[in-house]
């Protein structure tokens, strides 16, 4: 799968007095994100029935620059400020495009 493009679904709960703090986190890490190398596409989606719910949905070139991606100052550091913030672990999805 290495030689593979990855799409990643991620999605995250936030407790429902912190969805302003856990949406100004998540829009920080969306550009620095989109420049990383292998980043073929990243897009932060709010629920409008349930602004709770967030969904980063993200492409890479392969599992490899997606692993790097979690390994960015920017990401281990979001993580860090959304402890306490979410209502859930966060869940992420890897799928390879089939067709």
């Amino acid at each position: 799968m290495s030689n593979m493009s990855l799409r990643v679904i991620a999605r995250v709960a936030a407790k429902a007095d912190s969805v302003e703090q856990v949406r100004a986190i998540l829009m920080g890490v969306v550009e620095p994100t989109r420049r990383e190398p292998g980043c073929l596409g990243y897009q932060l989606l709010q629920n409008q029935a349930d602004p709770t719910d967030f969904t980063c949905v993200e492409e890479w070139v392969s599992a490899a620059a997606e692993r790097s991606h979690v390994a960015t100052p920017h990401i281990s550091g979001a993580l860090r400020q959304l402890l306490g913030l979410l209502a859930a672990e966060p869940d992420v999805r890897r799928y390879t495009v089939l067709k």
